[in-house]
Order: structure tokens, then C-alpha cells, then sequence
């Protein structure tokens, strides 16, 4: 699924992160930048250690907050990690919406052009992918709405279910 916003494109898809080839992929991280499993597990393996090595040097980051290093071997140029919530931490939608916006900002200073996104905090860390579709897009809708440098965003899901939660909540935020 594809749509326009201010002359800029988000889309949905479902695929494999690590094969994306935009600017930059988007790694739901944990404070520590410490890539064990799940998408930060799967950017390591493809994309080798060196992105471990430089993620260590950035760490520990808050939560809500994101980071850039370099992307080893993958496609894309760039990784920026982005520090979601875990489920009953607290006030998590808030911290969410700053990892998304966070993210965006960082995309923005590096004069990127795309990113390839991921469904933030909906793996181990156990935040419910409808809020997390519903937080992440409406952000994203803003952000291209007004000056970025960013013309591409994509979300690449990793399945058909999650796709189909954020296709609905896209038909809601922008009929």
C-alpha cells in the first residue's frame, strides 16, 4: 500500500528489513544497543559485527531517544537505532511517539532521503501493534506534512497480520 503526502511516499509492505535499500533501516533497540535477537539480532547477522562495535560506542540510550551508525554489509547506508518501550515500564505511548519522532529527527540532520521502518516495541517488548500502528503512522503523516528532507518512508512489517493492522489504521488516519 502506497500514498502521497505532500508530494512524498509512505508505504506498507511486508518483507525482511535487512534487505531494505533505503537510506537508512530502523532497528527496535534496547537502551544498551545490545543486538541479540529479533530485527537487532537479524541487522548483526546480515550486516556483520562491525555495527555491533559501533552501537556499543553510542550506548546506553535512553529510551525514546535513537542513534545512527553505519549498516556493515547491508543495502542500506545507515541504521538508526531507535529505543521503544517496554510494556509496563510506563507512560509508553509517550515514549513510543518521541523513539518515531526521535528517529525522524535523526533522519533529518543526516540529510537522508528514506527509511525503512519497523513495528517499534512490538516484539519482546510487548507493546500492541494497533497502538504502536496508530502512534507510529499519525507521527509519520505529521512528518511528511511538513519540511523534511526525507521523501520515502516505508514500513516493512513482518507479516501479513501486522501489515493488515497497519493498513487499517492508515485507512483511518488518512481516508
Amino acid at each position: 500500500m502506497d500514498i502521497q503526502i505532500n508530494n512524498r511516499r509512505l508505504r506498507l509492505m511486508v518483507g525482511d528489513i535487512t534487505e531494505q535499500a533505503t537510506d537508512a533501516i530502523v532497528n527496535a533497540a534496547n537502551s544498551y544497543l545490545l543486538h541479540g535477537g529479533g530485527v537487532a539480532g537479524a541487522i548483526v547477522r546480515k550486516g556483520g559485527m562491525s555495527i555491533q562495535f559501533e552501537s556499543f560506542a553510542k550506548a546506553p540510550v535512553p529510551v525514546g531517544q535513537a542513534v545512527i551508525t553505519g549498516a556493515g554489509k547491508l543495502k542500506c547506508k545507515h541504521v538508526i537505532h531507535a529505543v521503544g518501550p517496554r510494556m509496563g515500564e510506563g507512560d509508553e505511548d509517550e515514549k513510543l511517539k518521541n523513539a518515531t519522532l526521535n528517529t525522524l529527527n535523526v533522519a533529518v540532520e543526516n540529510k537522508l532521503n528514506s527509511i525503512s521502518f519497523c513495528a517499534i516495541s512490538t516484539g519482546i517488548f510487548g507493546y500492541p501493534i494497533d497502538r504502536c500502528a496508530d502512534i507510529m503512522l499519525a507521527n509519520v503523516i505529521a512528518h511528511l506534512s511538513g519540511e523534511t528532507s526525507l521523501n520515502e518512508v516505508v514500513f516493512c512489517l513482518y507479516d501479513q497480520k501486522a501489515y493488515d493492522v497497519f493498513a487499517a489504521a492508515l485507512k483511518k488516519l488518512h481516508p
